[in-house]
């Protein structure tokens, strides 16, 4: 006589352990969301996580990143406890049918997170050169959902996991590559002859725009000049790390956040438009500066 196989601990407690991660991360996502929709700054033991949270990589479409990834946390933590949203016993096919689906459902989402949290992590490393300590957090929490999802049941289909897995990683990452490819050129708009005319301008009136290579507000003031006028703007880097940093300059001139212009000894910050720095500035030319 055979005594049934004891199921594995991981087995039972796999979806608890899911659903309990994706709380956490939709906790973290959700304190950085609410904090980035209301203009605050969040806290962080470690020194650089205000280079990554207001890099250009941290907005999708004009939207903080945090607040898709509380919707990707949140979206797992449902997957994990729908089955138990149905009785065991009145609707016991119906739940069966549900836990199949979530778990197709939690390898899609926990394998695109992990995908698209390893861009963001490259990005931190190569492209911004700083460390942010809620966007490690959030990759472990990424990785340790797709290993519990992995562990978390028998797959019986392994091929068709596989083939499942290429799909959503082949997807996820051109969609990461196509979202983030404009942020790679400052500004793929060309300019018109009134842009560069302001931008000559401002540098002859001795006017200064102070900025920081990873700040994602100074590239969208960048493009409002598009591509040949942001060469003859008045710019100074204020990170060392940036291309001919001038570091010493900014904390002459009190610079506490980025963008900031500098014109007639007047500080202006953010995001200013071309119209605002043509009146600042006396600018007497053209002021035709949207283009075609």
């Amino acid at each position: 006589m055979f005594r049934p196989r004891a199921t594995p601990w991981i087995h039972r407690k796999s979806r608890f352990l899911i659903a309990g991660i994706a709380t956490f991360g939709a906790i973290v996502t959700g304190y950085l969301a609410v904090t980035k929709l209301i203009g605050g700054e969040a806290a962080c033991p470690v020194a650089g996580c205000d280079k990554v949270l207001n890099s250009s990589y941290a907005e999708i479409f004009g939207v903080p990143l945090p607040v898709f990834g509380f919707l990707a946390y949140a979206f797992m933590g449902t997957m994990a406890i729908a089955p138990w949203l149905f009785n065991p016993e009145s609707q016991k096919q119906l739940r069966k049918q549900v836990e199949e689906l979530s778990w197709l459902f939690l390898f899609i989402g926990s394998f695109a997170m992990t995908i698209f949290s390893s861009y963001l992590i490259y990005v931190m490393a190569f492209k911004i050169q700083s460390f942010c300590l809620y966007c490690i957090v959030s990759a472990i929490c990424c990785l340790s959902l797709l290993i519990l999802t992995l562990m978390g049941r028998d797959w019986e289909d392994r091929g068709q996991l596989v083939f499942t897995g290429v799909i959503v990683g082949m997807v996820t990452l051109i969609g990461t590559l196509a979202i983030y490819a404009p942020i790679e050129n400052v500004s793929a708009n060309a300019s018109n002859s009134a842009q560069v005319a302001l931008a000559e301008h401002l540098s002859q009136a001795d006017a200064k725009m102070y900025g920081a290579y990873w700040c994602g507000h100074c590239k969208t003031q960048k493009e409002l000049f598009g591509a040949e006028a942001v060469k003859k703007m008045p710019y100074i880097e204020c990170d060392a790390g940036g291309q001919n940093p001038q570091p010493q300059r900014c904390e002459a001139a009190k610079i506490t956040s980025y963008p900031t212009w500098e014109i007639n000894g007047q500080l202006y910050p953010g995001v200013q438009t071309l119209e605002t720095l043509a009146q600042l500035s006396d600018y007497q030319g053209s002021l035709e500066f949207a283009t075609p």
